[in-house]
């Protein structure tokens, strides 16, 4: 054992022990306070001037479009974002149809009302109608919700075929603890009718951050789209791990769940919305120095 090294025997022994002691070290502090060591992350950049934060929104809608296209989220027409205008309440922003997420820019988004009357934006083309049912619904039913993702990406489709919940398998998927986690148990094809957005929505819940799509993929949703972006791009990735996990039981190796103290309090810790914001900067980022900023045109 090297000098500097703890002995085994002076560590906490169980989860409920290293939960309570890591819970007394970040008393008094944010989530997003509590990650940083030294000066503490800026909080969400909000723009008095209306213009300037739509123009904001829509450059990091557009980006998460980028991002999305770089970890091959992409499938023919599939695949949509939304995020709900900051001025009207009423009213969200949607990708248009038919145009490679790797090219989007934000001057190409769709501004359309809860009737699927577009009401400002780039009229050239039309949004997804499917899209527009799965999201207006959930805008409709969840207030709360500013940005809502949903792509037919790879380990999303081969985990909802299970139509069942993401195992507590490790820290990353408990961001996705609890109610914050839902199933959709009904596939009736594509999404063309008004009641079938409603059910959606309503098996989302009040508390849904992720859910998955029976046969179709998955769903999640954040108070703004660099939230929701990036727990697309989690849930994805746990979908895959999740996959890779049961490839292994089946070859009789025994999972180990996180236990469900340590799961609610890393959930606790990693949901505050300012903590989940900053988890997509460094790919927002990323995709800024290698497009060259074009997609906030």
């Amino acid at each position: 054992m090297a000098p500097s090294a703890v002995s085994v025997d002076d560590l906490p022994r169980t989860a409920s022990a290293v939960t309570k002691a890591n819970t007394n070290s970040k008393q008094d502090k944010t989530p997003l306070q509590a990650a940083c060591q030294g000066v503490c992350l800026p909080g969400i950049p909000y723009f008095s001037d209306m213009e300037k934060q739509r123009h904001f929104l829509l450059s990091h809608m557009a980006g998460a479009f980028r991002v999305f296209s770089r970890k091959g989220f992409t499938e023919g027409l599939s695949g949509h974002i939304s995020l709900r205008d900051p001025e009207f309440d009423d009213r969200f922003w949607t990708n248009p149809l038919a145009v490679h997420f790797g090219l989007l820019k934000a001057s190409d988004m769709i501004l359309v009302d809860y009737e699927g009357n577009v009401k400002g934006g780039n009229t050239a083309r039309p949004a997804n109608a499917a899209g527009f049912l799965i999201h207006s619904a959930v805008h409709k039913a969840r207030p709360d919700v500013h940005a809502a993702c949903h792509t037919h990406s790879k380990y999303g489709k081969a985990w909802s075929a299970f139509s069942r919940k993401l195992e507590m398998l490790n820290q990353d998927v408990t961001y996705f603890y609890g109610d914050a986690q839902a199933v959709y148990n009904e596939f009736g094809g594509v999404v063309f009718n008004e009641a079938e957005g409603k059910r959606l929505a309503a098996a989302l819940g009040p508390k849904g951050k992720g859910m998955i799509l029976r046969n179709h993929g998955l769903l999640t949703v954040g108070g703004t789209v660099d939230e929701a972006a990036y727990l697309y791009t989690l849930m994805e990735r746990c979908c895959e791990v999740q996959l890779l996990a049961e490839a292994a039981a089946a070859n009789g190796l025994p999972k180990v769940y996180v236990e469900e103290e340590a799961a609610k309090y890393t959930f606790e810790m990693a949901s505050d919305p300012e903590a989940l914001y900053w988890e997509f900067q460094p790919d927002l980022d990323y995709e800024m120095e290698m497009s060259n900023g074009a997609f906030c045109k």
